[in-house]
């Protein structure tokens, strides 16, 4: 028998268990790849609740090598960025770890940037101005 106590964290293979009140909930592993520090604090914030924990790197280069030591369950890519914008870093992500899951955050709204973000692969798109839309969308 196994028995865990309210607010209690419990690791499981891919992530973690949290257990408040008696409900158990899944927290993400979550990587932000941004090259604004105060925008990567702002979208950590905002996951906090959910994840158990959070990665950071701050350009688009940095991503394989990160995802490759942490193994995080959400992406969340910047798509402006000073080496290699979030685009190409998708493209390289999903070419060496297929299935992967990657938000691209962005303030950009354009149809040729929404289309270029779904031939990369990434699984959805989001402006930064609605960023509290995060929780729901990575739930």
């Amino acid at each position: 028998m196994l028995l865990i106590r309210n607010e209690q964290l419990c690791s499981f293979a891919g992530g973690c268990l949290r257990v408040i009140n008696n409900h158990i909930k899944i927290m993400l592993k979550i990587l932000i790849v941004d090259d604004n520090a105060d925008m990567r604090r702002l979208i950590k914030t905002i996951v906090r609740k959910m994840s158990a924990t959070v990665f950071e790197c701050e350009d688009g280069d940095e991503v394989s090598e990160a995802f490759d030591k942490y193994h995080p369950d959400w992406i969340l890519m910047d798509v402006e960025m000073k080496r290699m914008d979030g685009l190409e870093a998708t493209r390289q992500i999903l070419a060496n770890f297929p299935g992967v899951r990657i938000l691209l955050v962005t303030q950009y709204n354009t149809k040729e940037l929404r289309e270029a973000a779904q031939t990369a692969g990434v699984c959805g798109y989001l402006l930064k101005e609605n960023l509290m839309d995060l929780r729901r969308l990575l739930s």
